[in-house]
Formats: C-alpha cells, structure tokens, sequence
C-alpha cells in the first residue's frame, strides 16, 4: 500500500496529465465502475435468490 507521500505525488501527477476541471468527472467515473463491478460480483448471489423455482 502506498504511503501518504506516494499518494500526494501520484494526486499532483494525475492533477497536471488531465486539469483541474476534468479531475472530478474522472474520479466520478472511476467511483461508478468500482460500484458497478462491485454490484456485479455480488449480482449473481442476488440473482440465484430470485430465480428460486421452489419458492411460493
């Protein structure tokens, strides 16, 4: 796990490749694909639930 300092540096490298104004959008962006990989690794338990051929 990288440390504060790593993190800081890797923040200011990000901040000057894309801008200021396109930082929140990429972040935004990285944030729903973790929720949606998230949400599709614990899909399939939700799925196996509901397709239950034995329930009333």
């Amino acid at each position: 796990m990288p440390g504060p300092m790593e993190l800081v540096l890797i923040f200011l490298l990000v901040l000057l490749l894309f801008g200021a104004k396109r930082l929140p959008e990429i972040v935004r962006g990285m944030g729903e694909a973790i929720r949606e990989f998230r949400k599709s690794i614990t899909g399939d338990k939700d799925n196996k639930k509901d397709s239950d051929p034995d329930a009333p």
